[in-house]
């Protein structure tokens, strides 16, 4: 039995221990969500540290497989395998125990609201002897003044008649008094009583939620501590496997699986020569070398006396089971003489004709080569396939084939000339002709102007294909600097891809979209868009020309970047957001810059540092002008060079296409940004819906959201569309919206909206349709905004050397798919 701490602590002069005992029994609830929201991130951590082992996994499973050293790999995939799948069970296992602490914050809830319904006389009784304690110091008080009042006039000397009233007072003061106190008697005894009661209440349903967290946590504890335990079981059992992996059995693995044989060249004597038998021999004998074609009856002076077969090398270095089986034993061998001429099997020269594949009345003429017919048997599919299909429809389905890779139409082929460089693209994401939501379905697939873009799936470093004869190779490398390898690119998170711009589609061309005039503070795009990533490659500025630039002067460039937010909102829990931001970095060069590169055989290397790169979850050069150089590049940045004869081909071609442009945008990456679920969304959304046969009720909760943004700035162009059918007749909306009856469908167009915005950018959009064939079908919800002066992820340029100045930098980023469903 524990002490009765609050029936001996919360007693005091005001009385107020039951309004301390009543909120602290409230501040439980608050303990329990808090303890929830731990072991969730908990459960969060260990699933993805679980992830990044099973990659680490698979990553030692494509290590080489050749060496001595290989088996090794196998124990390193196991061992790590099976700790990816500890600390999975253990966010599985947390996973369930929130479920379980979710009952006790439904039950605690009761618990508490039945208690307020039992203390309520408690209560009642509190403020009656606060409310008579104080009546009853007041009336002591008047008492006091009263007494004193009389006492004085007698003193002095008063009449009688002042006397007398004064005495009246007194002695009402004396009566009032006596009454607060003998209420004040009452009460204090009720509430004595009652205090003791609920103190002791109190502290039974304190006990009662510190045990239940207390069996919480010991869950949490022993789930922890299996996981260290499964954890050391499967280090010890990896320490064993390295120790019986010895030396020696590595060695004997490698001889038994690509040894090439044990027997030794035997020994050759002098022999004389017989000249009647070598005689004998020297004579011509009919017959038909081993099938090659073109050759006569030349001896086989390469091939061996022995025409054993080893079964390893039937393959040719193939994996096995890449050309199907082949049986040694029964394969259709020719046999040899003894001086190692083919040996014609008789047969009937009927039967020839027919089984024959080619089939000529000339089959014996020594002359005609013999042919073949070659089956090679094709590449069986594995079961990897159906699971990465599988693994795409889900992507799919889940973010709505959101992606960034290099056009694949657009790469540059092998016997592709550096003229062709310069072909303008097409929009590489749905545009908007009319700056209209109404005009987008928000869950057809985006419209790629043309191209085919892959999945871009984090892969690492792999060669790069060298380009052919007359494609554009980088340049040696300044003197200061380490020559960087052409056939490869490095860096962590780099993928090499072959990227440049695709060709023009044939549908309608694109607005141009200049970056900026180099000396002007101009917009980066008059044409706003869904879509961040519409800027073209060769963008076209039609200003006045441009300061004639001379060769020694630092030659002016500006540079965009451009972000598109993708995001996927699932009711009202923020962990079912799935968030995808990628970004376009952009160089804008003046037209006299061209001039100034034809005109000097060696122009300045043109090199920048990527800043805060350590944001990024992957980076594409664009690898045709840009190369990486790791030398130069640290954690939170990656160092980049020009190929100047690519980079001066390409803009020459640009000028010869569009003569009397000023200015000429060029991409030079992409990159995806890394991001942290709802916490990177600008706006935060939750929808509801509510629908019956006769009206649907949609709510739309949003909030903006600074913490998502570099340096935060307002979102601008808010809409927002909602797809309702059920034969809608009317529409009552809060604010007020545009209804397409054609189309069935909503757009609200919102203020722009920053942390100075009413309710600091929060906000709600209330609508309610009236039907005919009702009920509605809750349907998915787009938005489109966008942003000026400022990027999501923080990205910047720096230039490196002398040569280049920078004079202009723009930022903007704006949605792609922004979707909601309740």
């Amino acid at each position: 039995m524990i002490t009765p701490y609050f029936l001996e602590n919360f007693w005091g002069e005001k009385n107020n221990g039951f309004d301390v005992l009543y909120h602290n029994m409230k501040h439980g609830q608050i303990s329990t969500k808090e303890l929830t929201d731990f072991i969730r991130e908990r459960s969060t951590i260990e699933e993805a540290y679980a992830r990044s082992m099973t990659k680490l996994a698979k990553t030692a499973g494509n290590f080489s497989q050749l060496g001595t050293f290989a088996p090794v790999w196998d124990v390193f995939k196991s061992s790590t395998e099976k700790q990816a799948g500890c600390h999975m069970d253990l966010a599985r296992k947390l996973q369930e125990l929130i479920k379980e602490v979710q009952k006790y914050i439904e039950e605690q809830a009761k618990a508490h609201k039945k208690t307020k319904e039992e203390v309520a006389p408690t209560l009642e009784a509190v403020q009656n002897i606060q409310t008579i304690s104080q009546s009853l110091q007041k009336s002591k008080e008047n008492y006091n003044a009263k007494t004193v009042e009389q006492e004085r006039l007698r003193k002095e000397g008063a009449t009688q008649r002042d006397v007398d009233k004064a005495g009246v007072k007194a002695k009402k003061a004396t009566e009032a008094y006596k009454s607060y106190v003998e209420k004040y008697a009452n009460a204090k005894s009720e509430f004595e009583q009652k205090m003791a009661e609920t103190a002791q209440k109190f502290q039974d349903i304190e006990e009662n939620h510190i045990l239940q967290l207390k069996e919480i946590i010991r869950s949490y504890s022993e789930y922890v501590e299996e996981t260290h335990v499964q954890i050391g079981e499967v280090h010890k059992e990896f320490v064993r496997n390295i120790e019986n992996t010895s030396v020696e059995s590595l060695i004997q693995k490698l001889s038994e699986s690509k040894g090439t044989g044990k027997e030794r060249p035997g020994p050759i004597e002098f022999e004389e020569c017989n000249a009647a038998v070598a005689t004998e021999g020297a004579k011509p004998r009919k017959r038909i070398p081993f099938g090659i074609p073109g050759r006569r009856k030349d001896k086989d002076t390469d091939s061996t006396e022995s025409t054993e077969v080893e079964a390893n090398n039937t393959a040719n270095g193939a994996p096995p089971g890449y050309y199907g089986s082949i049986d040694i034993q029964n394969a259709n061998v020719p046999q040899v003489d003894a001086e190692g001429f083919c040996i014609r099997p008789e047969v009937n020269e009927n039967d020839a004709k027919d089984n024959s594949f080619y089939s000529s009345s000339d089959s014996d003429d020594e002359d005609e080569p013999r042919k073949f017919h070659v089956q090679i048997k094709p590449v069986q599919p594995n079961n990897g396939t159906h699971h990465n299909r599988a693994n795409i429809d889900e992507l799919k389905a889940s973010i709505g084939n959101i992606i960034l890779s290099p056009s694949t139409s657009g790469q540059m082929r092998r016997n592709q000339s550096s003229d062709e460089l310069a072909k303008s693209r097409g929009p590489t994401s749905y545009e908007l002709t009319n700056n209209d939501l109404l005009s987008l379905d928000p869950l057809s697939p985006p419209q790629l102007g043309g191209a085919s873009y892959a999945s871009a799936v984090p892969v690492p470093n792999r060669p790069i294909t060298p380009l052919a004869t007359g494609a554009l190779m980088p340049p040696p490398r300044p003197s200061s600097r380490p020559k960087l390898p052409t056939a490869k690119l490095t860096g962590i998170n780099e993928i090499g891809r072959p990227f440049s711009p695709p060709k023009t589609s044939s549908a309608s061309p694109p607005p141009t979209a200049p970056l900026a005039r180099a000396e002007s503070s101009s917009s980066l795009s008059s044409n706003a868009s869904l879509s961040a990533a519409n800027t073209p490659t060769v963008g076209t500025s039609r200003g006045p020309s441009p300061v004639t630039l001379a060769s020694q002067d630092a030659l002016p460039i500006a540079v965009a970047f451009t972000e598109s937010v993708n995001a996927y909102f699932k009711g009202a829990d923020p962990t079912k957001c799935i968030v995808k931001i990628t970004g376009d970095m952009t160089l804008s060069f003046p037209m006299g810059i061209i001039k100034v590169f034809t005109s000097n055989p060696s122009p300045a290397v043109l090199t920048f540092k990527l800043k805060n790169a350590s944001r990024l979850e992957q980076i594409l050069p664009n690898v045709q002008l840009l190369h990486s150089d790791p030398s130069q590049s640290d954690s939170d940045s990656k160092s980049f060079w020009f190929n100047m004869q690519a980079l001066t081909s390409y803009l020459r071609k640009s000028s010869e296409q569009n003569p009397s442009a000023s200015y000429y945008n060029v991409d030079i990456l992409k990159y995806q940004v890394q991001s942290d679920g709802i916490h990177s969304t600008p706006l935060n959304l939750a929808v509801y819906w509510k629908c019956t046969p006769s009206t649907t009720d949609l709510r739309v909760d949003y909030r903006y959201n600074p913490e998502s943004m570099d340096s935060p700035g307002s979102l601008t162009n808010v809409q927002v569309l909602v797809p309702v059918d059920g034969g809608v007749t009317n529409v009552q909306s809060l604010p007020n919206s545009i209804w397409s009856s054609e189309q069935n469908k909503c757009l609200w167009k919102l203020s722009d909206l920053s942390s100075k915005s009413e309710n600091e950018g929060a906000g709600s959009i209330r609508a309610k349709f009236d039907l005919s064939n009702g009920p509605s079908n809750p349907s998915t919800l787009a938005v489109q905004f966008m942003s000026e002066g400022s990027t999501l992820s923080g990205v910047d340029m720096e230039l490196q050397g002398s040569g280049y100045r920078l004079s202009l930098s723009k930022k903007r980023f704006a949605t792609g798919r922004y979707m909601a469903d309740c």
